[in-house]
């Protein structure tokens, strides 16, 4: 019992802090703007060089979704139905969540390993007595960035997905084509690809801060910084995954499909 309620206090403490953390985020905003040359290399850093992993993971997804939705709707025959529940699919849920684990393992990763090893080697404590905040200089930028280019990425997976969902429905599955673009058109909205890009932005932000937070609280050394890397990514898609839930009430009560 006194060990779960130690884990449980520190978890909030820790909830605490990140909450503290993107104050002085939002605070660094408004007092000093971020160098463009930095926002420019951590956006290229997240968005351009996670094209990949993207590409591969959003492909492969509208592939097994458009299976498995043919499977079971061939047996009612609702055939033409499968490119809508591909689009409905990727663009609100699978496209935003998917893409914000996947970065989430290679860039918050990157970024803890990168600020812990910072802290252990004493540069942090460095641009303080240079008068350098850190979080001015070394979060908000990744932060940023995070915003940027993560709606970009998820967009860019769940066109991917829907172009292999319809090579596999068309090709593979003999499903006209016609038919089944209109009903993926006809039950798609607006609002559901909207829901997905704030989605990927507000996971972008959770990446940077989170990313952020592990790394400027590593300690002990090379093993600190292994042990900060392994608990952002783990601390992040745990995160992903809580607030998609609460961001789909409040996205779908706010902005209803």
């Amino acid at each position: 019992m006194s060990l779960l309620l130690t884990r449980l206090h520190s978890g909030l403490l820790q909830l605490g802090e990140i909450a503290l953390l993107a104050t002085d985020v939002v605070k660094s905003l408004f007092q000093s703007r971020p160098r463009l040359s930095e926002l420019v290399e951590h956006t290229y850093f997240i968005g351009v060089k996670s094209q990949s992993v993207v590409l591969i993971t959003g492909g492969f997804t509208g592939m097994v979704l458009a299976a498995q939705a043919y499977f079971q709707f061939h047996t009612v025959g609702m055939d033409t139905a499968v490119l809508a529940l591909v689009s409905v699919s990727m663009n609100s849920e699978l496209g935003p969540v998917l893409t914000g684990l996947m970065v989430a393992g290679r860039v918050g990763a990157a970024i803890a390993a990168e600020l812990g090893t910072m802290r252990v080697t004493e540069q942090i404590d460095a641009l303080r007595t240079l008068a350098t905040h850190p979080v001015d200089y070394l979060v908000t930028p990744r932060v940023i960035a995070g915003i940027v280019a993560m709606p970009l990425l998820a967009a860019e997976a769940v066109v991917v997905g829907i172009a292999a969902a319809y090579v596999i429905s068309v090709s593979l599955m003999n499903i006209d084509a016609a038919y089944g673009v209109q009903n993926m058109l006809y039950y798609s909205s607006v609002a559901k690809t909207l829901h997905g890009l704030i989605k990927a932005a507000i996971f972008g932000a959770l990446i940077g801060l989170i990313g952020s937070y592990k790394g400027l609280n590593c300690r002990d050394g090379a093993e600190g910084v292994g042990r900060a890397t392994t608990e952002a990514v783990v601390t992040i898609s745990i995160s992903i995954l809580i607030s998609n839930f609460f961001l789909t009430l409040l996205l779908t009560k706010l902005m209803p499909p």
